[in-house]
This record gives C-alpha cells, sequence and structure tokens, in this order.
C-alpha cells in the first residue's frame, strides 16, 4: 500500500496535529542536512581538492539523489524505525505522542547545543521516539527489543569498523604508494577524493533521509488510521520531498562544521581523505542495506581517527572519540527522557 500525495494534502488539511508533526519534522531534515550532510565532504575542503562552497553544492546534490535512488531499491531504515516503538492504539494519540518526539528532538538539540553536549541528530531521532511511545504506551513493552538492537549494532559497526577500515586502508595505500612521485600521487589523490567524498554524501542522504521519511509515513498512518507504517510503501512525491529539503539544508550549511572535523581533528594529506571517505562510505552502504541506523558524523568521526592512528597516535584528538561516548551516555537517555515527559504532558492536555 502507498500514500497518495492528494490524500497527504487531505489529511494534511483536516488535521492540525499532522501539520505540527510535517512542519517540525521538515524542519529537523534541514537542519540535518545542514550540520550533518558536511562532515561528509569534510575531508575533502581540509585536503584543498575541493573549494568549501563546490563542495557543500557536491553534498547538496548527492545527498539528494541518494536519498531518492536508494531508497528506490531498499528502505530497510525506515522499516527498522517504524518497527522498532510500538505507537498502536488511539489514532489521534499516537500522533500527539509522535508531535512530542518531534518536540523533543529539538529541544533536546537546542539544550545540547546551549551547553555544549555533544550530540547525534540519528539517535536523538530514535531516543524522541522511544521515548514518547513507553509514554503512550505506559510500559517498556512499547519497544521492540530486536529491531532496537539494531541501533547497537549500528553503533558497533560504525564505530569499529569505520575506525578499522580507516586505519587499513591509510596503510594500504601509503604502502602501495610509498615509491612512487608524491606530487603525482597527490594529484590523483584530490581527484579521488572528489568521488569518495560524494559518495559519502550519496549514502548520507540514503542513511539519514530514510530515518526522516519514516517520521512522515508514521504520521500519515497514524492520521488516515490504516495501521502499522511498515506495511506501506515510500511513495516517490515523499521521496523527492524529502531530498529537496535535505539537499536545501546542505546547501546553507555552513563552514564551521567542515572545518572541526576535517581540520580540527587531524591533519589529513590528500591519500588520507580518500582512505577515510572509502572507509566511511563501505560502512555507511553495509548499514543502510542492512536496516541499520548509524550516526553519519560518528562514522566519519571514527575513519578519520583510524586514518590518523595509521600515521601516528598522536596525530588524533582523542578528545573527540570521549565526546563520542558522552554522546551514547547522555542523548539517549536525556532526550528518552524528554521524549517520555513532553508525550505525557500533551496527551494529558489534549
Amino acid at each position: 500500500m502507498t500514500i497518495d500525495w492528494a490524500v497527504f494534502l487531505a489529511e494534511l488539511a483536516s488535521n492540525p496535529v499532522l501539520v505540527a508533526v510535517t512542519l517540525l519534522n521538515i524542519g529537523v531534515i534541514v537542519v540535518n542536512g545542514a550540520t550533518d550532510a558536511p562532515n561528509a565532504i569534510a575531508t575533502v575542503v581540509s585536503t584543498r581538492a575541493m573549494k568549501p562552497k563546490a563542495a557543500i553544492l557536491m553534498a547538496a546534490v548527492c545527498n539528494f539523489f541518494g536519498l531518492l535512488l536508494v531508497s528506490l531499491v531498499t528502505a530497510a531504515v525506515a522499516h527498522t524505525i517504524f518497527s522498532m516503538v510500538d505507537f498502536g492504539g488511539d489514532a489521534q494519540q499516537s500522533l500527539i505522542a509522535l508531535m512530542a518526539a518531534m518536540v523533543a528532538i529539538i529541544v533536546w538539540g537546542t539544550v545540547a547545543w546551549f551547553f555544549g553536549i555533544p550530540t547525534s541528530q540519528s539517535h536523538s531521532l530514535i531516543a524522541g521516539l522511544t521515548g514518547a511511545a513507553i509514554a503512550l504506551q505506559g510500559s517498556f513493552d512499547a519497544i521492540n527489543g530486536a529491531e532496537w538492537m539494531k541501533v547497537i549494532y549500528g553503533i558497533a559497526l560504525s564505530t569499529l569498523l569505520g575506525f578499522f577500515l580507516g586505519w587499513a586502508n591509510s596503510k594500504l595505500v601509503g604502502r602501495f604508494c610509498r615509491n612512487m612521485d608524491r606530487r603525482g600521487t597527490a594529484r590523483f589523490f584530490r581527484r579521488a577524493q572528489i568521488v569518495s567524498g560524494a559518495g559519502v554524501a550519496f549514502m548520507h542522504g540514503a542513511q539519514d533521509g530514510q530515518k526522516f521519511m519514516s517520521i512522515f509515513v508514521l504520521a500519515i498512518t497514524l492520521a488516515m488510521g490504516v495501521g502499522q507504517a511498515d506495511q506501506m510503501a515510500l511513495p516517490v512525491w515523499l521521496m523527492l520531498f524529502c531530498a529537496l529539503n535535505m539537499g536545501l539544508g546542505t546547501a546553507v550549511g555552513g563552514e564551521r562544521i567542515i572545518k572541526s572535523v576535517g581540520v580540527d581533528m587531524v591533519k589529513l594529506e590528500p591519500y588520507q581523505g580518500f582512505s577515510a571517505s572509502v572507509a566511511t562510505f563501505f560502512c555507511l552502504m553495509l548499514s543502510t542495506f542492512a536496516g541499520l541506523p548509524v550516526s553519519t558524523t560518528h562514522t566519519n568521526t571514527t575513519a578519520i581517527m583510524g586514518v590518523g592512528a595509521a600515521k601516528r597516535k598522536s596525530a588524533v584528538k582523542w578528545g573527540i572519540a570521549i565526546d563520542m561516548v558522552k554522546t551514547w551516555v547522555l542523548t539517549f537517555p536525556g532526550c528518552g527522557l524528554m521524549g517520555f515527559v513532553f508525550a505525557r504532558l500533551f496527551l494529558l492536555f489534549s
């Protein structure tokens, strides 16, 4: 079963809660495009393979096509988000709880930014949905443990495999090119970085875009009262709509994100930037087709750390790894609790 564009507009016209969820989700998608997508091309800019404006434009285009084309092949990540929690029951109350989850995600992101707490939008989304579903159902039975474990698998894949592949790629490329002309290899890897960076941006659109598309489908199915969201096919118009919003966010994304990931973390040479991007691309592709929701930022970060470690341990600012652990320790309970509290409040006064 799929959702027609005209039916969605008709539901919007008659359901103010659906309007609120839609606007909140659009805001989150634009912010994700502006803050997360630049990470995909951070190494391309840090090694001066591309200028920031050109790299951001490339990322915007690749985000758009990544979300659209991969979603036509597989919607595994979206189906994981559908299935990890239960928003069943009264349709209008479920929609209100979903709105509370979106508010929690935005509030948590704002609070984290104000206090300097490292956070991940992907993990905030998962935590907010989980907290709101628990509040709606009144118990932990709202959680589908088997599907939720895919989040843990995703964290392990994005960190351990990302770091190892970054380290291994850098070692292999460095050894293969050690007797070659340095200037020639630098020119080659600058071009190769553009291709690999485009690949990372492409997979970022697919991975993160499906998470937010799942919110739209969940909201529409709740508003229409048509049953489980995982029985719905992702409509092409929704893919285009989300892809446009993410691409817009990327296009207006600032250079500060690129600098903090690609430059401040570790100084990279072109072959190292290429090694990190290839590692990130492979991890994102594997997790997307396996239905594992992962943080694109964390995947890229650990790949860059692995490349730095291959150079020498002191080349990496290991405090960034501590910040990532803080993200996991704080975001899941913090945003989850906010989702729970907002859902209870919204349901109480609805």
